[in-house]
Formats: structure tokens, C-alpha cells, sequence
């Protein structure tokens, strides 16, 4: 019966250490350094409200010069550029303790299923070190607030967010239309995973 105790009293500790342990590493957690990074003629006034907004999630954002499209990333055929290429381009860019967001006037694509080349708001891959946005499908009305609601959404893809259920939270599936103004905030869950990621959420 001793023997059963003190199995029981060793595991209990066990769980307790690997809790413990696990909650330091949530408080120590430290958000990468956001990049951004603005392509081709993109109004730069828009690049550094993106720029003041993201501060008040991280301090650690970087505003660069305006760059071109990378060459291979033009789809000549609907004058748009590729989104995955526009990615792989940027993420050649950043160290091991950032992460890059493109910010495109411009209308980008990517291949769906069996599409070849579709149309998308952004892109980002889950986890990664890039992803693309880009204003050309938004609303004129809330384009400005939409286009921030989009940023959040394709970095937060980049912590390791996959799409959520909830229709009002940031991360919900565009699917294929613009619910942008339905959305109000990260729901609780994707809230507390960003946090854990040292995302300083509110």
C-alpha cells in the first residue's frame, strides 16, 4: 500500500513540475521581430499605419524601404503576382528571429486545389517565416481597418494558427468571400496560443 502512496505521490509531482515548467516557458516566450515590408509602388503613408498599429502588439516591428515584386512572382496572363513566390522571395530576407508580411497594392494568386491561379486577400503558411497581403480585394469603405485585420490574420497563420470556427475571430476562413468586417477580435483560444508565442494581446 506504501509502495502504491508513494508511485501516486511521484506521479502527482511529476504532472505538477511539467505544468509548472510549462507555464515559464509561456511567460518567457519572446514574439520574433515583424518586418515589414512594402512591394512595389505600395503608398508608404499605409505601410506606417500598419506600422503604428502593429506596435501595440510588439515593439519590435521594422518598417523597410519600398522593394519590387520578386521577377519570377508576375502572372503575366491575369496581371497579378504569385503570392507563394512573393513568400519564398521574402523569407531569403530575415534572420532566424524574425518574421516578413508583404504589403501589396497589387491583386496576388496562388494555386487552390485544382485551380491553378487564384485570387486571395493573403497568404501565409502555418508555421512560416513570410506571408503576403494585399489590399486589391477589400472594401473601399473599411479598406484601412480591413487591410489590419488581414495583417493580423496571415501572421498570425506564421505563429501556427490554423483557421478558426468562430465567425467573429480573426483567424476565421475568408472562404472566398470577405467576412473582414464580421470579424472583431482573436477569440479566446487563438488569443491565448499568440500569447504563448509572446504576442502581447490585450
Amino acid at each position: 500500500m506504501k509502495y502504491y502512496f508513494l508511485v501516486f505521490l511521484f506521479i502527482v509531482i511529476l504532472c505538477t513540475q511539467r505544468k509548472i515548467g510549462d507555464a515559464d516557458k509561456s511567460q518567457n516566450a519572446v514574439q520574433k521581430v515583424i518586418v515589414i515590408q512594402p512591394l512595389g509602388s505600395f503608398k508608404i503613408e499605409q505601410a506606417q499605419k500598419v506600422l503604428a498599429e502593429i506596435k501595440t502588439i510588439n515593439p519590435k516591428v521594422v518598417l523597410r524601404s519600398n522593394i519590387s515584386f520578386a521577377e519570377n512572382s508576375y502572372y503575366k496572363p491575369r496581371n497579378r503576382y504569385r503570392a507563394d513566390s512573393i513568400i519564398k522571395s521574402l523569407k531569403n530576407t530575415i534572420g532566424e528571429d524574425s518574421v516578413i508580411v508583404g504589403l501589396s497594392n497589387s491583386d496576388i494568386s496562388t494555386t487552390k486545389d485544382k485551380i491553378k491561379d487564384w485570387g486571395v486577400m493573403g497568404l501565409g503558411y502555418k508555421p512560416g517565416r513570410a506571408c503576403v497581403v494585399s489590399d486589391f480585394r477589400l472594401s473601399v469603405k473599411n479598406k484601412s481597418q480591413q487591410f489590419y485585420k488581414l495583417v493580423l490574420h496571415e501572421l498570425g497563420h506564421t505563429a501556427g494558427l490554423p483557421h478558426c470556427k468562430i465567425k467573429t475571430c480573426l483567424m476565421r476562413d475568408a472562404e472566398e468571400g470577405n467576412p473582414l468586417d464580421q470579424e472583431k477580435s482573436f477569440c479566446k483560444d487563438c488569443k491565448s496560443f499568440l500569447k504563448r508565442k509572446g504576442w502581447q494581446l490585450i
